[in-house]
C-alpha cells in the first residue's frame, strides 16, 4: 500500500483541534507536503422528543452548514502556509474517518480532546482510538490556554524497549530530528526501584547498576544499527523507571515525543500499548505514535522541503 505525501488535520472547531491544525500546517510546510484538512460529522441516530410529545424533525442541511463553517475556519487559518492545502467534509463517526482517511496520508495530526467531551476525560474519542489503528504515524497535539506552539522542534525524545514497534519509532524520529535539525535523545526504562521495581525477583547477584548498564549496552546497538547512512548524534539514557513516567518527565523539557504502538510484554490484541496509552494522557509535548504496520505500507521517508517530491 502507498501513502501519498499528506499531512491530514482532523477538526472540529475547537480551541485543541486549531492548536493542532497549526502544527500540522507548520509540519506540512517544513516537509513541503499538502495539507488535507478533515471535518467529519455524525448525524444523530434517533430524533428529539418535542413539548407536544411527538418528534422534532432534526435539520441534517444546519448541521452540515455548521461542519463546512467550522472547516472554512479552518481553511482561513492556514491561507498561507506555501503548500497545497485541500479539505473534506465527511459524514461519519470522526474517529473511524480519520482511521480509514490514514490508508492514504503520511501523517495524521489531531488535538487532546474536541468539542462534546467530558471535562474529566483529558483525551476525547478521536485522539485515543486514532493513535490505535491509523495506519500512519499520528501525532497528538495536547493543548494548554496561553501555551506556545512547540514549533520550530529543536528536541525530540524517542522511547525504546527492542521491540520492532519501537525500533519504527526511533527511525522515525532519526528522519524528524534530521528534518528539523533537532538534538535526538534515545531513551529507555526499566523499573528496578524498591517496591514496585524488578529486584524483588531477580538473583541476588544481580545489581541494579549491572542491569541498567546491559540495558543500555542494547540501547547502544539499536540505536547504532538505526543510524547505519545517517549523520546525526543521538544521546542515550537507560533509567531506572516505566517508560511511560520517564518520556512524560521528558515531555516537559522537549519539543516532541515519538513511541511506537506496542512495546514488549504488550497483549497480542490491543493496538495500542501501555506505555504510549498513558503518555497521550500526561505528556506536555506533541508525541507521535507511529505503529508497526507502517514500515510494511509504503511510507516514503521524511525529506525537508528542498528534497521533496
Amino acid at each position: 500500500m502507498g501513502h501519498d505525501a499528506v499531512v491530514m488535520a482532523g477538526v472540529d472547531g475547537s480551541a485543541p483541534s486549531l492548536h493542532a491544525l497549526d502544527w500540522a500546517a507548520a509540519h506540512a510546510a517544513k516537509v513541503g507536503w499538502r495539507l488535507h484538512i478533515v471535518c467529519a460529522y455524525a448525524l444523530p441516530t434517533f430524533a428529539a422528543a418535542s413539548l407536544d410529545g411527538g418528534y422534532a424533525t432534526l435539520d441534517d442541511a444546519a448541521i452540515r452548514d455548521g461542519a463546512q463553517a467550522v472547516l472554512d475556519e479552518a481553511l482561513a487559518r492556514v491561507d498561507d502556509i506555501g503548500v497545497p492545502v485541500t479539505s473534506a467534509l465527511e459524514t461519519g463517526d470522526p474517529a473511524g474517518v480519520l482511521v480509514e482517511a490514514s490508508r492514504d496520508v503520511c501523517l495524521a495530526v489531531v488535538g487532546t480532546r474536541g468539542r462534546s467531551g467530558f471535562a474529566e476525560r483529558i483525551l476525547g474519542t478521536v485522539s485515543s482510538a486514532l493513535p490505535a489503528h491509523a495506519h500512519c504515524p499520528t501525532v497528538v497535539v495536547p493543548y494548554k490556554d496561553g501555551a506556545e506552539l512547540p514549533i520550530p522542534i529543536t528536541r525530540i525524545v524517542v522511547g525504546v524497549d527492542g521491540s520492532p514497534s519501537a525500533k519504527g519509532a526511533l527511525k522515525r524520529a532519526i528522519e524528524e530530528a534530521e528534518l528539523w535539525g533537532a538534538e535526538l535523545t534515545a531513551v529507555t526504562g526499566i523499573p528496578i526501584g524498591t517496591g514496585t521495581g524488578l529486584l524483588g525477583w531477580l538473583p541476588t547477584s544481580v545489581d541494579s547498576e549491572t542491569l541498567l548498564a546491559d540495558c543500555k549496552a542494547g540501547l547502544d546497538v539499536t540505536v547504532d544499527r538505526a543510524l547505519e547512512g545517517h549523520d546525526i548524534t543521538v544521546r542515550r539514557h537507560a533509567l531506572d523507571g516505566t517508560g511511560a513516567a520517564l518520556l512524560a518527565e521528558f515531555s516537559t523539557a522537549v519539543d516532541l515525543v515519538v513511541v511506537g504502538t506496542r512495546g514488549r510484554g504488550g497483549f497480542a490484541g490491543m493496538l495500542l500499548g501501555s506505555t504510549s496509552q498513558a503518555l497521550l494522557h500526561h505528556s506536555a509535548c506533541p508525541v507521535m505514535v507511529v505503529p508497526s504496520r507502517t514500515q510494511d505500507e509504503g511510507l516514503p521517508p521524511i525529506a525537508p522541503w528542498s528534497a521533496a517530491g
